[in-house]
């Protein structure tokens, strides 16, 4: 979601990677979510923090809240934004449930990079 919302909301100017330390599919609830935005990121794939070279990167953002953060080695800005991942296990939880807890995600993922943006570009397309 990440990396979709910000290749919208930065533009071509920035480039955006996105990788985990546990890459996996990229969520059907993800996907459902920002399609409502009119973000299609169906054709995304999860990557390893491994695959990035870590020397073409000028800033690192993490979202990890409870699990551990990848580790990317280098001279490179780093800034942490704890968002509570909402993909579970828990079977108790409906499809609604889990889509609100995406789109919560999605919002908070959203609103910091609107506020952040002015770092990497002039002007946020919001």
């Amino acid at each position: 979601m990440a990396e979709g919302l910000a290749r919208r909301l930065l533009g071509p100017e920035v480039e955006v990677i996105s990788a985990g330390s546990k890459p996996s599919r990229v969520n059907p609830c993800a996907i459902e979510v920002m399609s409502e935005l009119g973000i299609d990121i169906s054709g995304h794939r999860s990557k390893s923090v491994d695959e990035i070279d870590a020397s073409t990167v000028d800033a690192v953002i993490t979202l990890c809240a409870e699990e551990v953060c990848p580790i990317v080695s280098g001279r490179v800005q780093r800034i942490h934004w704890p968002i509570p991942d909402p993909a579970s296990d828990d079977a108790s939880l409906t499809h609604t449930m889990l889509l609100s807890r995406f789109r919560t995600a999605r919002d908070e993922i959203k609103n910091r990079i609107v506020k952040y943006a002015p770092t990497f570009v002039k002007t946020p397309r919001v």
